[in-house]
């Protein structure tokens, strides 16, 4: 028995290992990922490594006001006098934070009613995907406008006005999977034998619809990353004095034509997170999808 186990976990990660060998093999995908790494040892270190940590945090400096970029600050200051960079680097723990967080209500809430909905049918079915319907048939940043500017500005209502319209695309994407690996042989014959609806769900079904779900979540950190930014820009996300990326930019646009640093360094911190997710999930994409698998097998 204790040697069976041992197999069973030897196989587990001898897939995982080959599945990241097929991900890796791709340059393209290594370079997002080295993106990530450095995006994630920046947010976890960020007191450590800024150069001026009670800047980061939002403390003014009038005395270094609109400084260009120099030695003292490489990426400059802004319009109080707060070093860029130190900025960019706090920033960054809101906007993992964020995305993690809304992926993380997204799939708890969307997964679980799309593998109900596909494996019951019937009027279950109907009433979870019409539901879903009426909720995408708004515009996404629309509908989370309207949601944040009613609840008030801030980055906890940011965070559950843009989870609202999102968790229906994990819901019909699971269903789909779910419609298609019910008819299989293998989940007849669990019925057969007399395995509850449950468990033929949790230990059978759900473990064989996840690699769409991952994709996905993947791809989609990088539109939350910009949308929370977008709220931001907007006014109705992270409020002053924390670091966003997206008030960042804002802060800067009244000084671009003289004081270009200020929005331009935090518009490329946000384009190389939304690059890094993109390039990650398109990767675990090829990697995971039997189409196209026969292009990393072939190399």
């Amino acid at each position: 028995m204790k040697e069976e186990v041992l197999n069973k976990r030897f196989r587990r990660t001898r897939d995982a290992f080959r599945a990241a060998t097929r991900v890796f093999r791709n340059p393209v995908t290594t370079f997002g990922a080295l993106i990530l790494v450095l995006l994630i040892a920046t947010a976890l270190f960020a007191p450590y490594i800024a150069p001026f940590p009670d800047q980061g945090r939002g403390l003014s400096n009038l005395e270094e006001r609109l400084a260009p970029p120099s030695l003292r600050h490489p990426l400059g200051t802004d319009n109080l006098g707060r070093d860029i960079l130190s900025r960019l680097i706090f920033g960054a723990r809101i906007s993992l934070k964020a995305a993690l967080l809304v992926v993380s209500i997204v799939v708890l809430v969307g997964v679980p009613l799309g593998l109900i909905a596909g494996y019951i049918g019937g009027k279950v079915d109907e009433f979870i995907m019409r539901f879903a319907d009426m909720i995408l048939a708004f515009p996404s940043l629309l509908l989370a406008i309207a949601i944040v500017a009613s609840l008030g500005p801030n980055l906890f209502n940011a965070l559950i006005a843009i989870s609202l319209p999102w968790w229906p695309w994990y819901t019909r994407l699971m269903r789909s999977q779910v419609v298609t690996v019910k008819e299989s042989p293998f989940i007849e014959s669990a019925r057969a034998v007399g395995v509850s609806s449950v468990r033929i769900m949790l230990r059978h079904i759900l473990p064989n619809c996840l690699s769409p779900i991952i994709v996905q979540a993947t791809l989609d950190m990088g539109y939350i990353v910009l949308s929370i930014a977008a709220l931001g820009f907007l006014g109705l996300g992270t409020q002053p004095p924390a670091a966003d990326w997206g008030v960042m930019v804002s802060d800067g646009r009244e000084f671009f034509l003289k004081q270009w640093w200020i929005s331009t360094f935090s518009g490329g911190a946000i384009f190389l997170s939304v690059l890094g997710f993109n390039l990650v999930g398109d990767g675990i994409r090829e990697a995971m999808d039997p189409k196209i698998r026969w292009r990393f097998q072939r190399n």
